[in-house]
């Protein structure tokens, strides 16, 4: 369900603060006005926001007329039935709903009330424009999460504070307006350290969480495969394991006897294990077996790419930033039927479909999982054998979503990812979506940046078949060139020649078939062989 966030200005000359110093200023106190009656009779017993408190710069990042998710979904018929989407739709939590109960009917429908987020972003360095498209990820980010964006604070400073991110004056300004809109979270636009975070919530008096483990959450909630959960639940520990925290009794020693009854003696003395490192030593071991399970998997994937080099099928990568419309793109190319879905990390799992050039040339396309700034370096090495798949493409279709506010940005970031990997060196093809929706000058900017591009529109097909000439032509041809004729009794090598090589031409003799094709040069010295 979109979350409802607060309409946009007025009037574009409604909007100012473009300056850092304003940035600096976001949430200065000002004359509280009065809310709709509507709006109170909607959530009563709520909280109510103060409009007039929100300066034109949190007003424009909570508006996200140009949000990375719209509150418009598209649908396409080569999307299918899409029975994965309707399956996690099943159970969703919506905004507006009690957790305790005023009515016994509400014991049927057992949903839960939305987290109430208000979102803190800091930049050091950059424009206030890129702060902004920043913190529009993040709100979209959490309402994939399933969380209710209520409001938003941003701030400019030479460095992060060591102790609370923000500043003493900041974080107390942050907590006021948790208190004020009657929030239950903050999410911090950047990673903390854990004194960061324990120095935060000690200020806000809610649970703080950071945009590393906002994603990895949304990992979790959307990963299928048990290769995708092993993956994702590796990442997290990582991410956990220097951020655990104890209390108490929780610090204590471990004894037995009578002192775990509150007594004393024999076993009492000497050093023994607090049970934060009780519990720092279980994750490390599981771990390790998550780490042995993954790498045993990889033997499944590596023997798939295998078959298809053995049999000189070339592989196409859809690689892109999240949202650019991966999933719809393949649907629309191959109908595959992914799950395709209006949010952030919607598919997770890698999908291979085959497909066929327009010269009847056989090849695989394979869809990935997306990418997005500051991807957790725990989620990279994690899914390190996933990106392997992009690295060991004959071609990489780059999707980039045209209609975002920053496609240049989308595509540092993802090139920033690729170039990680060991040996990278796959051509490149940027597929422009969402060219029904996007502004000319901007499609234009971004053909003129790259070598190779395509515009399409995976929504309405435009494009798309200027898309598969661009791939034919890409994709590496065979590279011995043949002329013998077959005899009738080896009708497996045409079938071979027509699935995996190039066919010039192709006639039928009294003899056998006489072909003239371009083929690798096994199959060549197998057709040799038996003319």
């Amino acid at each position: 369900m979109p979350i409802a966030f607060h309409p946009n200005p007025a009037r574009d000359d409604d909007v100012t603060g473009s300056s850092a110093e304003e940035a600096d200023a976001a949430h200065s106190p000002s004359t509280p006005e009065a809310a709709p009656e509507q709006e109170r009779a909607d959530h009563p017993g709520e909280p109510q926001q103060s409009a007039g408190r929100r300066d034109p710069l949190t007003e424009r990042i909570l508006a996200r007329g140009d949000a990375s998710v719209s509150t418009i979904t598209y649908e396409s018929t080569t999307d299918g039935e899409q029975m994965d989407l309707a399956d996690r739709q099943a159970l969703r939590r919506v905004g507006g709903l009690s957790t305790e109960l005023e009515d016994v009917t509400e014991v049927e429908y057992r949903q839960l009330r939305l987290e109430r987020v208000v979102l803190a972003g800091l930049y050091t360095t950059g424009n206030l424009e890129d702060a902004e498209n920043s913190l529009r990820e993040l709100a979209a980010l959490a309402e994939t999460a399933g969380s209710e964006v209520l409001d938003g604070v941003l701030q400019r400073r030479a460095h992060p504070d060591p102790a609370t991110f923000l500043g003493k004056g900041k974080a107390a300004e942050l907590a006021e307006v948790v208190a004020d809109v009657g929030a239950d979270t903050v999410v911090v636009d950047g990673e903390l350290g854990p004194g960061q975070r324990r120095a935060l919530e000690d200020v806000v008096k809610v649970k703080v969480i950071d945009r590393t483990a906002l994603i990895l959450d949304i990992f979790a909630q959307h990963a299928k495969s048990r290769e995708g959960k092993a993956q994702v639940e590796l990442a997290q520990l990582e991410y956990l394991l220097p951020r655990l925290r104890g209390w108490g009794d929780s610090m204590s020693r471990q004894a037995g006897g009578r002192v775990a009854a509150g007594g004393a003696g024999m076993g009492s003395r000497g050093p023994g294990e607090t049970k934060i490192e009780l519990d720092r030593r279980r994750i490390r071991d599981r771990m390790a077996k998550l780490r042995r399970e993954i790498k045993a998997m990889a033997p499944g994937r590596e023997a798939q790419r295998a078959d298809r080099h053995r049999n000189q099928v070339p592989s196409v990568a859809i690689a892109g930033y999240t949202n650019a419309g991966k999933s719809s793109l393949l649907n629309r190319l191959t109908g595959a039927g992914v799950l395709v879905e209006n949010a952030l990390f919607a598919t997770l799992d890698p999908t291979v479909r085959r497909s066929q050039t327009p010269d009847g040339r056989e090849f695989t396309y394979a869809d990935t999982v997306g990418f997005v700034r500051h991807l957790p370096t725990q989620l990279v090495e994690a899914f390190r054998s996933t990106l392997e798949e992009v690295g060991d493409a004959d071609l990489l279709l780059h999707v980039v979503d045209a209609a975002h506010p920053d496609p240049e940005g989308q595509i540092r970031a993802v090139r920033t990812v690729l170039g990680e990997l060991e040996g990278f060196d796959v051509p490149e093809i940027v597929v422009l979506n969402k060219a029904d929706i996007a502004e000319p000058e901007t499609i234009a900017r971004i053909r003129s940046l790259v070598e190779h591009s395509a515009v399409v529109s995976a929504r309405t097909g435009e494009g798309i078949e200027e898309l598969r000439e661009q791939i034919a032509e890409h994709l590496p041809r065979p590279a011995v060139e043949v002329d013998v004729v077959v005899p009738y009794s080896r009708g497996d090598l045409i079938s071979r020649v027509h699935t995996t090589g190039e066919v010039i031409s192709e006639e039928h003799l009294m003899e056998g078939t006489h072909l003239k094709a371009r083929v690798d040069e096994a199959l060549a010295a197998e057709l040799h062989g038996a003319a």
